[in-house]
């Protein structure tokens, strides 16, 4: 059976403990949410930083293949005259 005297003592530490949660918790909670965000925030600045570098990348990519095809279509003009040119 539970002491009478045990009663008291429970409600007084629950209501103690109520308060340490609200005072020192709650603003704990709060910074981390914080540091969170902030967090996300730099992660989403540097996907948008990968996602720039990507897209530069790319363009270059796509100038290089428009340069080696262009070029080896003319390369392959050229060995064509060579070979229809006579030989002297």
């Amino acid at each position: 059976m539970i002491s009478p005297l045990l009663i008291p003592i429970l409600g007084i530490s629950c209501g103690l403990l109520a308060i340490f949660g609200g005072v020192f918790l709650r603003p704990w909670f709060k910074l981390k949410e914080r540091q969170m965000e902030l967090e996300s925030q730099m992660v989403a600045e540097k996907a948008a930083q990968y996602a720039a570098q990507t897209e530069r990348l790319e363009q270059r990519v796509r100038v290089l293949e428009r340069i080696v095809t262009d070029r080896g279509i003319a390369v392959a003009d050229e060995i064509e005259k060579l070979r229809d040119a006579p030989l002297n």
